[in-house]
């Protein structure tokens, strides 16, 4: 069996059209317009590049870096992150599991195809975040129905502290990002490696979309005194610190993102470790529902 070559693309247009199809007309008229964007989309006219399209939901679909092909029995791992206020347990179990479901037996022409993955797999185990442990919501294919994960549940007990004995200093990429100003669409290669201070407000930035109240609420305006001090001189103490060496290349095309591989600084101050951390966990830039936008953070030494 063969993967697509972009899984979280895939992902979101077979799940997402399966969603739409098994929704009541009005619920599912936001989908059905959100996956009208595929229908419009021509390769040829954009260069293959993927298109900005999302659910209607806020969702990260998140494919493991990994092999093509797979044998009976092998294991394919994927992280579905639902962010903001789409962070519902019911989400999951109402509207993706079962399109999951349907997708692993499909045999619609649309999807199911030769050495295809539609229609040919089994959904084995899924996994709630608590902090640094996982909880299984399904195993060996039955669901726990008593389970229900709650919005806040991945961050109970996790440390963002340190724990390598040397000092952090390398970023590795490890899904293409795009972190680049609306206004610089053509950004040459030697600007796409972003410094710590674009990242914390790249950071910043994909927080403010999911702060409670008014629509247009700043990051700032929620955070206390301490907080936005702290934040504040996070951003401040990173700009002390640019990259020294950089491998960043063109993402392989036809796939979401615009820039792969990794920063060398010459040091990530500990005060940082917690932003970066939760910036690699939410992802950050443009088509971050296609999984773009997450890094691991290394010492080199």
């Amino acid at each position: 069996m063969r993967t697509p070559r972009n899984l979280s693309v895939e992902l979101s247009r077979v799940l997402g059209t399966l969603i739409a199809e098994r929704l009541p007309s009005r619920e599912a008229r936001p989908w059905r317009k959100a996956l009208a964007k595929w229908e419009n989309h021509d390769p040829a006219k954009t260069k293959n590049i993927t298109p900005d399209i999302s659910w209607p939901i806020d969702v990260v679909l998140f494919a493991y870096p990994g092999k093509q092909f797979y044998g009976q029995g092998e294991l394919i791992a994927w992280e579905l992150k639902l962010i903001g206020n789409s962070a519902d347990h019911g989400h999951l179990i109402e509207l993706i599991l079962p399109a999951m479901e349907e997708a692993s037996k499909t045999s619609d022409p649309r999807w199911h195809r030769q050495n295809s993955l539609w229609g040919r797999f089994d959904i084995d185990a899924i996994y709630a975040a608590r902090g640094p442990q996982w909880e299984p919501i399904v195993r060996d294919g039955k669901l726990d129905l008593r389970y229900r994960a709650t919005p806040t549940q991945w961050s109970e007990g996790l440390s963002f502290a340190a724990n390598s004995k040397h000092a952090l200093d390398r970023l590795i990429w490890i899904a293409p990002f795009d972190l680049q100003p609306a206004q610089e669409p053509h950004a040459s290669i030697e600007r796409a490696a972003p410094t710590l201070p674009c990242i914390l407000e790249a950071l910043a930035a994909r927080i403010n979309a999911f702060v409670p109240g008014k629509r247009r609420a700043e990051l700032w305006d929620v955070l206390t005194t301490d907080d936005r001090a702290a934040l504040r001189d996070a951003i401040e103490q990173a700009s002390q610190f640019p990259f020294i060496q950089q491998s960043i290349e063109p993402a392989p095309k036809g796939g979401p993102g615009r820039w792969v591989g990794s920063q060398k600084f010459y040091l990530i101050p500990d005060p940082l470790i917690p932003y970066l951390e939760l910036a690699s966990i939410l992802h950050i830039g443009r088509q971050t529902h296609f999984g773009c936008g997450t890094f691991i953070l290394e010492a080199s030494r």
